[in-house]
């Protein structure tokens, strides 16, 4: 059995932002970097890994649950913002009463009791040890998907979905639906380890991932991902690895080159869009204005991060604050309003980043990736895409077609944002039944 302590290995103008070397959110298509294509070696081994798949546990020695609190206790708040609104960052409000919670009503050992009730799992891909769960459906011929997470999520976005998509029967769905589930943390996040050398960017991490699927003995696989997770997912389309035969996304990457041009001018949206277009462009245009200050502060200085990893509320309010739509409903959560995240939710994932110290090596993802993060890759294999309303932005079916010549399923839905597994688990369910539908062999 493992635990906490050993399971990890020994900008700003929008212009800047857009040349800049970290996470390329605005760049065309002729900015990204593609992968390398080299599918004979995507599944093979370091000589130095331990391939073995290792069971894998959680017990987080009670001292470090004690010095959290007390940590909690101790914060210097600053003073109230001077606005009525969410316009100068993360508010009082909310966070005096995330900190009460955690500190009076949050139990972390009722979520590791949830976590170590599935199948956790430890394999060394890289020299780094990637920690998954990996839950097999009961039924015959279930699809095998790995699904990826982004930031500042975590395995903990995914969890709920594991039994709609592994059990159907159980959840309005059929038999002939079922997946088996592959949920790994992304290298320096969660229980997975913290990278000690360079080069951990989407590409390397999508080479990793059809490692984990050959060594799990999976010969036909579809693979999902939102945030990080979509830019992953979309690597190992175009790396293409023996088995992988389809990808969904509920975040994809299918800005035009003259929307992103006319984006980084900062106008007005180019004539003729349509009201799907425009309400896109809107969305675009509202987050590179008002929601790019975490990104490009990981993509260039990570390591300046000190305060989050020092401070457990520095790092919930630097977590809360990645979109405005995401931040209002928590924000409503902790005002004591129904959401499809609960307070307990929010706090299960701010308190595993905290556990595990993974607040900057978190980061560093965003200072590794060249990809232009909507920019069209050219993906040629059959992709399934889910456009939630109050995600960053709500691909149009038309952008959506055009970036994927093989799209096998496109679905606008009525609610759910950019955590869509964590706040509407059964709505993403269903979308992955159905996208992934047309791939079962």
């Amino acid at each position: 059995m493992s635990s906490l302590e050993n399971s990890h290995s020994s900008p700003l103008s929008r212009r800047h932002f857009v040349a800049a070397s970290g996470a390329a959110l605005l760049a065309s298509s002729s900015a990204f970097a593609l992968a390398d294509g080299r599918a004979d070696d995507v599944a093979s081994d370091s000589p130095s890994d331990d391939a073995r798949i290792r069971p894998f546990a959680v017990h987080v020695p009670q001292a470090q649950l004690t010095d959290l609190r007390r940590r909690i206790a101790a914060t210097r708040w600053p003073s109230r913002e001077l606005v009525t609104d969410a316009s100068q960052g993360v508010q009082l409000a909310t966070m005096r009463e995330l900190a009460r919670t955690w500190q009076m009503d949050y139990d972390w050992r009722k979520f590791e009791t949830r976590l170590n009730a599935l199948p956790q799992f430890m394999t060394t891909i890289g020299g780094v040890d990637i920690h998954f769960i990996h839950v097999r459906s009961k039924h015959k011929n279930a699809l095998p998907v790995i699904v990826t997470h982004g930031w500042p999520g975590s395995i903990v976005e995914q969890m709920k979905i594991i039994d709609p998509l592994t059990n159907p029967t159980a959840h309005g769905g059929a038999a002939s639906d079922a997946f088996d589930v592959v949920i790994p943390s992304l290298p320096g996040h969660g229980f997975s380890g913290k990278p000690t050398t360079l080069g951990w960017d989407p590409i390397r991490i999508a080479h990793a991932w059809a490692v984990l699927m050959k060594r799990l003995g999976y010969t036909r696989y579809v693979a999902q991902g939102g945030d990080w997770g979509n830019a992953v997912t979309e690597q190992m389309a175009l790396l293409g690895p023996s088995g992988l035969v389809g990808i969904h996304t509920n975040m994809p990457a299918t800005i035009p080159d003259d929307i992103a041009k006319a984006l980084q001018a900062g106008g007005a949206p180019p004539a003729g869009l349509s009201a799907e277009e425009k309400y896109a462009y809107e969305q675009l245009d509202f987050f590179y204005k008002n929601g790019l200050s975490y990104a490009l502060e990981m993509s260039k200085r990570p390591q300046t991060l000190y305060g989050i990893e020092d401070s457990p509320i520095g790092l919930a309010a630097w977590m809360l604050d990645h979109d405005a739509r995401s931040y209002a409903l928590i924000s409503r959560v902790f005002a004591g309003k129904s959401e499809g995240l609960t307070r307990k939710d929010i706090l299960d994932n701010v308190t595993l980043y905290w556990l595990t110290n993974t607040g900057v090596s978190s980061a560093r993802l965003y200072w590794e990736s060249k990809l232009a993060f909507f920019a069209p890759k050219g993906v040629v294999l059959p992709v399934a895409v889910s456009a939630f309303p109050d995600e960053i932005y709500t691909a149009p079916r038309s952008w959506t077609e055009r970036a994927y010549p093989k799209l096998v399923h496109y679905g606008r839905l009525d609610k759910g944002g950019h955590f869509a597994a964590w706040e509407e688990p059964e709505v993403f369910a269903t979308e992955l039944r159905a996208g992934f539908k047309s791939l079962r062999g």
